[in-house]
């Protein structure tokens, strides 16, 4: 007869002296008040386990410390990619970054939504229990420290691309240059001879979109340029924000010559608004984008934007979670920026004369 498994407490230190301390399976089932395969059954994420009886369970598993071996962890050859909102060009770029890495190691990807919310539901978890992928990308979405618990008790490693917030010093992201190409696109208007530059930002709960507007506040500020507040405009990085903004923008008497658009989308949506109201690009009115979308070149005219490199960051976020997924250890790097870059086309000139 096989003795229960093991559970590993972080309680344990022998270093300090104290003695090891274990709890089994069974132990952990009769403080619960539950039979030992109910245990196994939170562990292994099966969905036939009452509400109540698994959050019990889960708070006794993170109170010991449980962390599931990785040699014990049978993975299914998947990587789950969950996005908060899973409907733009933005996103394409993203899952071709995973899939060509996934593809290379014999996996495939398993995409999930998150409708909007910054942090995935609880059913979401359960079922990445019950998948046993090698890893999982969050693109601008976090965990909650129960999920973060759930999953890091299973040995499935995660990785945060783009954290929409700060995800805190232990958690792996993959990010980008905001501030840097928020500073970069309005320095090349205020170079071109903008002085009413205008901001249509993303969400402001998101720290990409905050960073991108603090570069662009920079940028005034070091040209001597007054940052004027009511030239910044809160969107939701969506073509529709871009429109409505770039409408009320465009309306003022004052009007900018100049507008940073916070990202592509937005940034197609105040061409509809110029056209509209019978502004010429470049010649009326600059515009910048930011993410360089494939998109991007096509239109008329060509947009100017800051490439954000999705597809590369994609990939390096998907190589990053199966590092962690390795017996080998911790990579050296569990947080990185990879450079943005500012890519001139025919959205930009000198602001009209008179």
């Amino acid at each position: 007869m096989t003795s229960p498994e093991p559970v590993e407490s972080r309680t344990q230190n022998r270093t300090q002296g104290r003695s090891a301390q274990t709890a089994t399976l069974a132990e952990i089932a009769r403080e619960a008040g539950v039979s030992a395969p109910t245990v196994s059954k939170v562990l292994n994420g099966r969905a036939d386990v009452a509400p109540a009886t698994r959050a019990r369970v889960e708070d006794l598993l993170r109170a010991h410390g449980y962390r599931r071996r990785r040699a014990e962890a049978t993975r299914s050859p998947l990587i789950d990619l969950v996005f908060h909102e899973l409907e733009s060009a933005w996103a394409l770029e993203v899952i071709r970054g995973v899939e060509n890495v996934a593809r290379d190691a014999g996996l495939s990807v398993v995409l999930s939504e998150s409708a909007g919310r910054l942090t995935p539901g609880r059913t979401w978890a359960d079922q990445v229990a019950a998948r046993r992928p090698h890893g999982v990308v969050l693109v601008l979405s976090g965990l909650d420290e129960s999920q973060r618990a759930l999953l890091t008790s299973r040995a499935i490693p995660f990785v945060v691309m783009d954290p929409a917030g700060d995800p805190g010093a232990d958690v792996p992201s993959i990010g980008a240059t905001n501030w840097q190409g928020g500073l970069a696109a309005t320095r090349h208007l205020v170079e071109l001879g903008h002085r009413r530059i205008g901001a249509i930002s993303g969400p402001t709960q998101m720290m990409c979109s905050r960073a991108r507007v603090d570069g662009y506040r920079a940028a005034l500020e070091t040209a001597g340029l007054p940052v004027d507040t009511d030239l910044i405009a809160n969107g939701d990085f969506h073509h529709e924000a871009g429109y409505r903004l770039g409408l009320e923008l465009l309306r003022r008497p004052d009007r900018p010559t100049a507008v940073f658009a916070g990202n592509d989308l937005q940034a197609l949506g105040l061409y509809e608004a110029a056209r509209e109201l019978g502004l010429r690009i470049p010649e009326d009115l600059s515009v910048v984008g930011f993410d360089d979308l494939p998109v991007a070149p096509l239109v008329g005219p060509p947009l100017t934007t800051v490439r954000q490199p999705l597809t590369e960051m994609a990939e390096a976020a998907a190589k990053l979670v199966l590092d962690l997924g390795r017996e080998a250890g911790t990579p050296a790097a569990t947080r990185v920026e990879l450079a943005t870059s500012l890519v001139v086309r025919s959205s930009t000139a000198a602001p009209a004369v008179g």
